[in-house]
């Protein structure tokens, strides 16, 4: 019997050439995306910012451009001479002793120092003024100013130079450091990236994964069930994982127990993907369709000495290598967090996500000569408990669980307040 450290070691050799793996942090490439698609998405590199973050000086409120000294001893009363809307040019220089009505976004004028919030006024009666944000109607010039004869606006309160002027290049200059390599891209990167001038980005390439789940009892999930059936849980459970984990499910499909049937899906995973995960078949008695159809193709399947997910394979076909898992549920997605899940993230440049020590707010017990891995929770102090029973069956009793408790082979019983390991699920 193969121990849990032995098996993850060999799935690891396996992977690492043709993942990219071998000798290097990251594998698989790299490839620029459009930003609709970079979501989740690692960057390969640095990326520095491509203009100036703000573009230009501009307002941070609806208000009025004004000079700060031409303040001093408000309330006082100024002439408006023009409106400067959000996306118009360059507006001309503002003199002395007036204000230009301004929009959130609109570019500062020249000689403007502060910005007063419209809160903080009072507007002649002008029917110029029509509405705050919109200019003039008599302006044809989508680009110039408009001058308001006559209109005039009362500041109530004093400003200092800078109020509300956001100063070009106060968030980032051009060529400075945006994003680091390996950041995994959320909306708020996506946006900073398209604010700094990109529409694509550098990535890490993904592992195309193939997923591929065996049994005549499998029917898709919220089909009409036969006599016999059971839903499909591990080809969305399995499907899941691995875009979690960083890679990209290429295909995810679902085979009888016939063994021409399984090679034909077989046949086509390997044209497209990276990797291979099956689930079902590798046990020792009748209708394996996994172990019957991989093994004359010089598989290699065996037992792992941990429960639940004891029976295991690995295969190599048409250069392609194939981790093989049991099919109950819970040994499907208990495997796939030990053997494949550290992989996957390494590849992708994410963190492994490794056991961490974790309090027993209450003694367990284990099976003797067996690595036992079972569902627990994590409680509000910090210990943890754990959850439903051993049974590898028990699938509503893992949807409980947020850790799975590594229980080395040796040990029997553990007693409340003894540290065990637990992987975050």
């Amino acid at each position: 019997m193969t121990t849990v450290d032995e098996h993850a070691r060999t799935i690891e050799r396996m992977l690492a050439g043709p993942l990219g793996l071998a000798g290097t942090a990251t594998g698989t490439g790299t490839e620029t995306v459009p930003l609709t698609d970079a979501l989740g998405r690692i960057t390969a590199i640095d990326v520095s910012a491509a203009v100036d973050l703000p573009l230009f000086r501009n307002s941070q409120m609806d208000g009025f451009a004004a000079r700060a000294a031409d303040l001093v001893g408000a309330p006082v009363s100024l002439p408006v001479v023009g409106d400067v809307p959000a996306g118009h040019a360059q507006p001309p220089a503002l003199a002395r002793g007036t204000v230009t009505r301004i929009m959130t976004g609109a570019i500062v004028p020249d000689g403007a120092d502060c910005v007063v919030p419209v809160e903080d006024t009072r507007l002649s009666a002008d029917p110029g003024f029509a509405g705050l944000g919109s200019p003039d109607s008599s302006s044809s010039d989508p680009d110039s100013t408009t001058t308001h004869a006559g209109a005039s606006v009362t500041i109530t309160i004093p400003r200092v130079a800078g109020d509300f002027v956001r100063e070009r290049g106060s968030d980032l200059r051009r060529g400075e450091l945006l994003l680091p390599a390996g950041q995994r891209l959320a909306p708020r990167h996506l946006a900073a990236l398209a604010a700094g001038g990109h529409n694509s980005v550098l990535v890490r390439r993904r592992v195309r994964v193939a997923v591929i789940t065996t049994g005549a009892e499998l029917a898709p999930a919220g089909a009409a069930l036969e006599s016999g059936q059971i839903f499909d849980a591990n080809l969305v459970a399995l499907s899941a994982a691995v875009t979690e984990a960083g890679a990209e499910l290429v295909l995810a499909e679902s085979s009888s127990d016939d063994t021409g049937a399984f090679l034909s899906i077989l046949k086509r995973a390997t044209r497209t993907a990276n990797l291979i995960v099956t689930s079902g078949g590798v046990s020792q008695g009748a209708y394996e369709v996994v172990r019957e159809a991989l093994e004359p193709l010089g598989a290699v399947v065996g037992h792992v000495d941990m429960q639940p997910g004891g029976p295991q394979a690995t295969a190599v076909v048409d250069g392609v290598p194939i981790v093989c898992f049991p099919g109950n549920p819970v040994s499907t997605q208990v495997s796939f967090v030990v053997f494949l899940r550290p992989i996957l993230r390494r590849a992708a440049g994410l963190t492994g996500l490794p056991p961490t020590a974790r309090r027993l707010a209450g003694p367990v017990e284990s099976v003797a000569g067996k690595r036992q891995f079972l569902r627990g929770r994590i409680r509000d102090d910090g210990t943890v408990e754990t959850v439903a029973g051993a049974g590898s069956h028990l699938v509503a009793g893992m949807a409980r669980a947020d850790v799975l408790l590594d229980i080395p082979r040796e040990i029997t019983d553990l007693a409340a307040g003894q540290d065990v390991g637990a992987w975050v699920l």
